[in-house]
């Protein structure tokens, strides 16, 4: 009678091991594959722009997937709802929130996990030292700068500060 109930249990076991899908012993989690997968983020930048394909080349080095297009940037902004005021070379869109300018992929990143009642982040102006704004041409200067939260009404509060190396 043992071996009977040994062997039940046995099938029982296998048949409910044929029901786990393999993802989930072979990545041990829903959450690990859905880290595996990048974060969509539509950018508009203007044709001559050399900076916007560097801030691109940082979304994506940090694991963005980025759409590019070409043109429309000032339209883009407007529909956004980012305020002149905040304006920079480029205006990206991510979790439905706009991004203006050379903010950080980290700012992003925190913006997506906290989610705050908000359009989205600005960094105003070119900031040198801001990522796209970095490169060697620049001679390892970085300005202090701040990543801007940019509220429905269109008022900015500090949301990220960098001090820069006052070179």
């Amino acid at each position: 009678m043992d071996t009977i109930s040994a062997k039940v249990r046995r099938r029982q076991l296998l048949l409910a091991l044929c029901t786990v899908p393999l993802a989930s012993l072979t990545q041990g989690s829903a959450a690990a594959g859905k880290a595996a997968t990048p974060t969509e983020i539509q950018v508009w930048k203007e044709p001559t722009c050399g900076c916007c394909k560097d801030w691109i080349a940082h979304l994506e080095a940090n694991g963005f997937k980025v759409f590019v297009n070409v043109g429309g940037t000032n339209a883009m902004r407007t529909r956004l709802g980012i305020p002149q005021t905040m304006a920079s070379c480029h205006t990206a869109w991510v979790g439905g929130y706009a991004i203006e300018g050379h903010v950080p992929a980290r700012e992003i990143r925190r913006l997506l996990r906290e989610k705050p009642v908000a359009v989205g982040l600005s960094a105003p102006g070119m900031p040198i030292g801001a990522p796209g704004m970095d490169t060697p041409s620049y001679g390892g200067k970085k300005n202090p700068y701040s990543v801007m939260l940019v509220a429905r009404d269109g008022t900015a509060t500090v949301y990220q500060k960098y001090e820069g190396n006052n070179l």
